[in-house]
């Protein structure tokens, strides 16, 4: 590996980290820069999903002030993206890619209308339970679980932006202010390619490339910190907006530059 060849990787990790500590969907930086510095296709996506670990480990403890009060949903979240990377990482390793790779774009999009109207949906459904006792419904609370798990699956098999998927999921369905959210989000993301990485090196190891992880890891660690600290002092609102924003940009690359 050239020193350049380390440096564009090194930037378009910290890019990558610092969107992921966001909103999600880094992939799409870091892994086009390795198809475009000549590796491999199935190496570049190995590496860097092993690389990706440590801006999720970061981004997490970045935002670990909104984190406090949420061992509840943790606990309760955390297992279900477990289960949902071991099953996504499994169906990875034995089925063909294409078929679920068609139907990513448009979970995407659901996903981003889920962001733009989770706040209106929200307020309708308080609406609808004034009388009910405080906390979330039983339903919304049975949804959310299993949400998370099918954002196991997803992330587990395929990956990129899976963190637009939970925004999208939390937003609809939890009335925790966003910023909560996305340390929330930061979390499950980090669990489930850890997952993914560790399915990596146990049967896919000769496809890992050190130097690239290594690089990839360095850069998403730093701008895993840097997202933090630029998306905490975020509002909502902006916030809502880049989400779309990096989520339309997802669709077009998957669907016109795949």
């Amino acid at each position: 590996m050239s020193a350049l060849d380390a440096l564009l990787i090194l930037l378009a990790g910290v890019g990558a980290g610092t969107i992921n500590s966001i909103v999600g969907s880094g992939t799409l930086i870091t892994f086009p820069t390795l198809l475009f510095l000549g590796y491999p296709p199935l190496m570049a996506n190995v590496s860097n999903n092993i690389g990706m670990v440590a801006g999720g480990a970061s981004a997490s403890w970045g935002y670990r002030k909104e984190l406090t009060g949420q061992g509840g949903a943790l606990r309760r979240l955390m297992p279900m993206s477990l289960l949902g990377a071991i099953l996504g990482a499994t169906l990875l390793l034995t089925l063909p890619a294409a078929a679920f790779k068609a139907i990513v774009p448009v979970l995407i999009l659901l996903a981003l209308v889920l962001v733009v109207f989770g706040p209106r949906l929200q307020r309708a459904a308080a609406a609808r339970h004034t009388g009910q006792a405080g906390g979330m419904p039983p339903w919304r609370t049975r949804a959310l679980t299993g949400g998370v798990f099918v954002g196991g699956v997803y992330g587990g098999y395929f990956g990129a932006a899976q963190g637009v998927l939970l925004m999208g999921l939390f937003s609809a369905l939890s009335s925790e202010p966003i910023q909560r959210l996305t340390g929330v989000k930061n979390v499950l993301v980090t669990i489930v390619n850890t997952v993914a990485a560790i399915g990596f090196l146990l049967f896919a190891r000769e496809h890992v490339h050190w130097g690239a992880v290594l690089f990839v890891a360095i850069g998403t660690f730093i701008g895993g910190w840097l997202g933090a600290a630029i998306g905490r002092r975020l509002p909502g609102v902006v916030l809502r907006s880049i989400i779309v924003v990096v989520g339309v940009l997802a669709i077009v690359k998957m669907v016109w530059f795949a």
